[in-house]
C-alpha cells in the first residue's frame, strides 16, 4: 500500500474513533477495552497522543524511568494523557486526524495497523460495530505476522494455518483457522476473545 493511502486510512480511523467516543457515557469511558489493562479512555488517549508524542528526548527519559519496558512506557503515557476531559480527547482525534507526525519509534506500517486495532478495542468493548477497512487489515496481518515483539504472533500461533476468507492472505502451517482478515488481525494482536466468534477452526492454545 502506498504512503498516501496509508495516511488516508489512518485519518479516517482516527475520525471513526472520535465518532464512537462522542456519545459514550462516563461509565463506558472507564470500561475495560480489548487492550489488556487499558480502559477505553486510555486507548482513546493513546491514539490521540500519537501525532503529538514526546520527542526522542522525552521518550528516552521515559524509557529510563520504566527501565526500558516499552509496554509500560506506552501505558504510562496513555494514562497520563487520559486524564484530560473526554471532549478534549475527542477534539484532539478530529483536529489531528490528518497529522503525519509520529514518535521516533513508530513506523508508518505499524501505525497503519495500530490505529484500526485500537478502534476495535473501543468499539467491541462498548458494543458498537465499526467495520475495519479491508486494505488496512490486509496490510496489518502481513506486518504483524512478520514482527516479533510485542505480539510474537508466529510463536503463539505455531501449528496453525491462517486463511483469510475476504483477501488473499495466508500464513503458517497446521490446523486451519479461517475467517475475515480483520478477525485474523485481532487474533494476531492478542485479541483472541473478540476474534474467536468470527473464525472457524480456532481452538484454545
Amino acid at each position: 500500500m502506498d504512503t498516501e493511502r496509508s495516511w488516508e486510512l489512518i485519518a479516517a480511523e482516527r475520525r471513526a474513533l472520535a465518532d464512537l467516543l462522542e456519545d459514550l457515557t462516563p461509565a463506558q469511558w472507564e470500561a475495560p477495552s480489548l487492550c489488556a489493562g487499558w480502559r477505553v479512555r486510555d486507548v482513546a488517549a493513546h491514539v490521540a497522543l500519537t501525532p503529538q508524542h514526546p520527542g526522542l528526548g522525552g521518550m528516552l527519559v521515559g524509557a529510563v524511568r520504566v527501565r526500558g519496558n516499552l509496554d509500560r512506557l506506552n501505558h504510562d503515557l496513555a494514562v497520563h494523557h487520559a486524564a484530560r476531559p473526554p471532549e478534549r480527547l475527542v477534539a484532539e482525534l478530529r483536529d489531528l486526524a490528518e497529522s503525519r507526525a509520529r514518535s521516533p519509534i513508530t513506523t508508518l506500517p505499524n501505525l497503519l495497523f495500530d490505529v484500526p486495532v485500537h478502534v476495535q478495542d473501543v468499539a467491541v468493548a462498548v458494543g458498537r460495530a465499526h467495520p475495519m477497512p479491508l486494505d488496512a487489515a490486509r496490510a496489518g496481518v502481513e506486518r504483524v505476522w512478520r514482527m516479533g515483539w510485542p505480539f510474537h504472533a508466529r510463536r503463539r500461533l505455531r501449528g496453525r494455518r491462517l486463511v483469510a476468507t475476504d483477501s488473499d492472505w495466508t500464513a503458517g502451517e497446521g490446523e486451519e483457522v479461517r475467517g475475515p482478515t480483520a478477525a485474523l488481525l485481532l487474533l494476531l494482536t492478542g485479541r483472541d476473545g473478540a476474534a474467536a466468534p468470527h473464525l472457524a477452526g480456532l481452538r484454545p492454545s
